[in-house]
């Protein structure tokens, strides 16, 4: 497995747009005619109450600019000076160009500044924080914008009671800078590519473009509705696959960092749902009040967003202040896992705002 300790990069602000309109569980529930078991179970042993969704016509691209100004706002960073942009995401607003492109262009970026995206989910944001900390300790960057972000709830056949209620839409944008003095942090990345079937969107691509056939919905045995072109979700493989591989991965993560769980503040995990979250805590034997859940509660699972928005809404007022030492872990769709420990505050700016549609302001 790849493993990295870097000493000269370090999280300086981080700021979350979620997606502006909210669905209770209750309302998915009606529109998905479940059972009242069902939505007892939803709501009692998976954890879900709500989430936080994009409308058609608000993209990845707007919820991560949003963030991305939020962000140098309150943080008082001026575009020109940032030396490369990177974003995370698996729904892009076009196959060409990328992402990081266009942000680039919106924020007025300056011609030597480098753009580029990372094709991951819900391991992304590790996975792209890896990248940045690479870029700055080999010394060409002095500043790194990650943004990481994904509309998931739109690849979703609206009848697919397996995954709707599960999945909210959030962008986030986190700044990266070269530190003065040596603050170390520590990486691990892992990958499993005979899992990939496990969640998936089958037709869309080259393999497997989309047409008419691509289309045709069937329902399954469990009354879940979806074509080749919507998101596959097998919730049970992803369950045993997380339970299996997170546990070994994070103690190994501690072993090569040097630290022992009561040494960690946080460990901020991919926020799947609360029933993955506090099974993982037992596992690692980590305290319950020690693992943010209530993220995945509010807004839903946000893929590649969730870790960054997990320590916006339930860390943000004491990583303002103080440092933090914390875990960090990403897990899915790959399959693929990522992990880090890095020393987290005081930072300059870290918030969590609702997208505006009716202008392209921003939250001060």
């Amino acid at each position: 497995m790849p493993q990295a300790k870097f000493t000269q990069a370090r999280i300086s602000g981080i700021s979350t747009c979620t997606g502006p309109l909210s669905r209770t569980l209750e309302q998915d529930a009606q529109a998905l005619a479940l059972e009242p078991i069902q939505l007892e179970r939803l709501r009692n042993l998976v954890g879900i109450h709500s989430r936080h969704v994009a409308p058609p016509g608000v993209t990845t691209l707007d919820l991560c600019e949003s963030a991305a100004r939020c962000l140098l706002a309150g943080a008082g960073v001026a575009a020109d000076s940032l030396d490369a942009v990177v974003c995370v995401t698996q729904t892009p607003d076009h196959w060409q160009p990328c992402n990081a492109n266009l942000l680039h262009g919106r924020l007025g970026l300056t011609k030597s500044a480098a753009a580029f995206d990372i094709n991951q989910g819900c391991s992304g944001w590790v996975y792209g924080l890896y990248l940045a900390y690479g870029m700055v300790q080999a010394g060409g960057c002095r500043r790194v914008l990650l943004l990481a972000g994904d509309t998931v709830t739109q690849t979703i056949n609206p009848r697919d009671r397996a995954v709707v209620p599960l999945f909210g839409d959030a962008g986030t944008a986190t700044l990266i800078e070269r530190t003065g003095s040596e603050d170390s942090s520590w990486f691990s990345l892992h990958s499993d590519g005979k899992g990939h079937s496990a969640i998936c969107i089958p037709a869309g691509g080259h393999r497997l473009p989309s047409s008419a056939a691509t289309a045709v919905e069937a329902t399954d045995a469990d009354g879940n509705v979806r074509a080749p072109d919507d998101l596959f979700m097998n919730g049970i493989e992803v369950f045993n696959f997380t339970l299996r591989e997170e546990p070994l991965a994070v103690r190994e993560l501690l072993e090569f960092s040097g630290h022992a769980v009561e040494s960690i503040d946080a460990f901020v995990f991919h926020q799947a749902n609360r029933f993955i979250l506090s099974n993982l805590a037992k596992r690692i034997k980590a305290p319950l009040e020690k693992v943010p859940w209530r993220t995945a509660e509010r807004f839903g699972n946000q893929s590649s967003a969730s870790v960054p928005a997990a320590i916006c809404d339930a860390l943000g007022s004491q990583v303002s202040g103080r440092s933090l030492k914390v875990l960090c872990s990403g897990f899915g769709v790959g399959l693929s896992w990522a992990s880090c420990v890095l020393s987290l505050g005081p930072l300059t700016h870290c918030s969590l705002h609702q997208y505006d549609q009716s202008s392209n302001a921003f939250p001060p």
